[in-house]
Formats: C-alpha cells, structure tokens, sequence
C-alpha cells in the first residue's frame, strides 16, 4: 500500500521567493503577513496562545491579532506601528518564502530600503478606506519609487480592507486607475492589482466570495507562480576578493591565493582573468572549494583561486574576464537614499563600502532630488538631501573602483556611504 498521497506532492519546487510588504501606515502590512502565516500553517501553538493573551491585542473578542506575530518589539506593540523591518518564513508545497515586513512611517523610509535591498517581490499594500477621490497617500508613492528603483521586477498591489467597504467595485476600480497612471508615470512595466482582506482572509490564500468580479488569483497562489532569477551566471564573472591566502612563504612552492564570493557569472580553471582597477592580466591556475579542486565555479559560490604567477592582488580587487571587465574609475553619478538624521554636507568625510571595497569619497554635487508628490525628479536648487530624501548626486572616490551600472549588476552596482566622523550608515546608493 503507497502512504504517500500523491495529490500533495508538488510538480515542481519553485525555489525561494524574498518579499517585503509596503505601503503607508496602518495599511495592513503587518496583519497580512500575519494572515499568511496562520493559513500557511507556519504559526506554533504556544505563538498562538501567547498573542491571544498579549496586553495589545487590537481584535476584539476572540478573534487573532494577526500584527502581533511580525510586530515583536514592546514598543512595536504599544504603539500599534511597525517600526522596524522583521524577517518571517513559512513554506508551501510549492515554494519556500522569506518576508520582510517594513514599517510604513515615512521617518522609517530607510528601513524599508534595507529590507527592499534583497527582495524579488514587493507587495504595495492601499488601504480602501483611506483613498479619497482616487488620491493615493504619499507612502504609496514613496515605497512604489524605491521598489522600481531597487529593480524589483515583481510588484503586487493589494488592495486592503476591502470589507470596511462592501466590497465595493467601483472604489477597487477607481484604485485601480490612480495607481496604473502611477506606475506609467514611474515606468513600471509589470503589476497586478487584487482587492483583499487581510483580516478577514478574503483573496489571500483563497478566492473571496465576496469578489465575483475579480477573475485573478488569491494573492497566495500569485506568489507561488512568480518567476525568481536564476543566480547570474550568463551574466559577466565578477569576483570580489576577500581574502588573500597565504602559508608555506619559506618554501619554493608557496600557497598564495584568493578568497571571495563569486558575484555574478562563472570560473574555470585555465580562463584568463584582469585584476580590477589596476588592469594586471593573469591566468587561472585552480579553483578550489573547500579542500578540494572544481571545474567550474559558478555564482553563489565561496571559492579560493589560485593564479598561474604571483601578481598584486589586495581584499577589495575584483577579478574579471578579460573579454568583459568592470569599468574602472573615480566619478560616478548615482541615485542615493539618505539614511542618516544629519543632511548630506560636501564638506563632510564620507568613507565609500562597494563590494569588499573601502575607500574614501568627496560628494561634488546634489544634481536632482525627487518630488514624491509630482513623481519626478527636480534640480536640487543648492538644497542637500535630508533623512529619507532620494537624490541624484556626483562623487569621486580616492581609490579607482570597478563598477557596472545597478541596472546589470547590482553587486558591484551598489554602494553604501559612511559618515567618517560617526560611522553612521549616511546612505545607500546605486550606480547609474
């Protein structure tokens, strides 16, 4: 007799899929997430049990204050507000999944950056009740801007609390249109648009009732469907040095080699390879794994190379092939979130983090920030860039860098800026 029900086994494991819910504040992020937890059957008894009981509770009666499983922080809880990015994962039989739940007050804007930085999938939530004469709130434009801008691919826009409003098709209609002319006008390509419940659970993991007139999938079903990335192996080898490896220096036949984490393409032994920024040219004598030899490494994967001769290579180089190297300079125009409560000052020192690369950068201009509101970007005027401000700035770096735009290649596309003087994190950048 067969124990196992083959109606349960999924044709096909569609890998990992990284999301972040966004959108303004009291939207419903955090009880969606929650409600997908619940119904995924990725919530513990004793979780249960505990926000049931919890002083916060929002829910009247017996019904589960589904915030309170991604909401952990005590001052998460008194407020009512997420303020922090809280990673969740839960799994069904086709797909495994990791969720950022970003707070949506615009002062926590660079926690919702952080938790996009690494996200396939971003889930834009509205709340129905709250969009009048079909103006969507600034929060709704703002994150809508930094998931096009982080090159998420795959945006869902939720349209929450449906209920509150019987369901009413022409409000989710009129929603519909206000954020279609949003994303034309932000060049969004692809979207899609349901009406939900996330308390109630109306077209999150299964079809509503109540929305006859919605012929699209529950938001669940959508997400196990979307198509992930593959690691960037078709795409140009880039290979960041950690590390160099040395031992045995006494002897003719020293170990020299080189630690890292292969960005983006693939590397066999015998290819030839440049050193970026200083353009030396070698051949790849081995690659190794572990303690052992491979054939190939692809991206993904730690490796030590070891080159055919001893040339200069330091923590911060990358390797390349010599058929398609990074470009190498030291100015640069990017795009940039300003994280840090003290405005961008030129006059300021600012240490540069790209890749395992650390060096020195001067800020030469603001050229543009971007009008949220209007959805475009305007000259600065002289103006600096505040906390949760995104801009357009100029930079040269001291040391020359080996870059691609963010667009191709974000690992060696983006950049973080760090105040020299605090060692706050001041912003997060990405290459043009």
């Amino acid at each position: 007799m067969n124990a196992v029900n083959d109606s349960f086994l999924p044709a096909a494991d569609h890998g990992v899929l990284r999301l972040i819910t966004a959108g303004s504040v009291d939207d419903g992020k955090s009880t969606l997430i929650g409600r997908l937890l619940y119904d995924s059957k990725g919530v513990f008894a004793d979780q249960l049990d505990a926000i049931s009981r919890a002083k916060y509770k929002r829910v009247a009666g017996d019904g589960i204050d589904f915030a309170l499983l991604t909401d952990g922080l005590e001052a998460e809880r008194e407020q009512g507000i997420t303020i922090d990015v809280a990673y969740r994962y839960f799994s069904t039989p086709l797909r495994k999944f990791i969720v950022a739940d970003a707070p949506g007050h615009e002062q926590y804007t660079r926690n919702m950056v952080t938790g996009a930085s690494t996200a396939d999938a971003a889930i834009i939530l509205i709340d129905a009740t709250r969009v009048t004469d079909g103006q969507l709130l600034t929060q709704t434009k703002r994150h809508s801007t930094i998931a096009h801008l982080l090159g998420i691919r795959h945006i869902v826009v939720a349209v929450n609390k449906m209920d509150l409003i019987g369901w009413d098709q022409t409000v989710f209609e009129r929603i519909r249109a206000a954020y279609a002319d949003l994303a034309a006008r932000l060049q969004i390509e692809q979207y899609h648009v349901m009406p939900i419940s996330a308390l109630e659970g109306d077209n999150v993991v299964n079809r509503s009732a109540h929305t006859p007139w919605y012929d699209g999938p529950p938001l669940l079903m959508l997400l196990e469907q979307l198509g992930v990335d593959a690691a960037p192996v078709e795409q140009p080898l880039r290979f960041p040095v950690q590390w160099v490896l040395r031992h045995g220096g006494a002897r003719v036949d020293d170990f020299r080699g080189y630690a890292g984490r292969i960005a983006s393409g693939e590397l066999r032994p015998g290819d030839e390879v440049v050193v970026q920024p200083s353009g030396v040219t070698a051949r790849v004598k081995s690659v190794l794994s572990f303690d052992r030899e491979v054939d190939v490494a692809v991206a993904g994967d730690s490796v030590t190379v070891v080159l055919d001769r001893d040339v200069d290579v330091s923590r911060g180089d990358v390797l390349s092939h010599v058929a398609a190297p990074a470009r190498v300079g030291r100015d640069f125009e990017a795009e940039v979130c300003w994280l840090d409560a003290q405005a961008l000052n030129p006059a300021r020192k600012y240490l540069l983090k790209q890749g395992t690369r650390l060096t020195s950068a001067k800020v030469r201009e603001v050229l543009t920030r971007r009008d949220i509101h209007e959805l475009q970007e305007v000259p600065s005027g002289g103006e600096s860039l505040s906390m949760n401000d995104i801009g357009r700035i100029t930079f040269s770096t001291r040391e020359a860098l080996a870059v691609d735009a963010y667009a191709d290649l974000p690992a060696t596309g983006a950049f973080i800026l760090i105040d020299a003087a605090t060692h706050q994190t001041a912003a997060a950048g990405m290459l043009r």
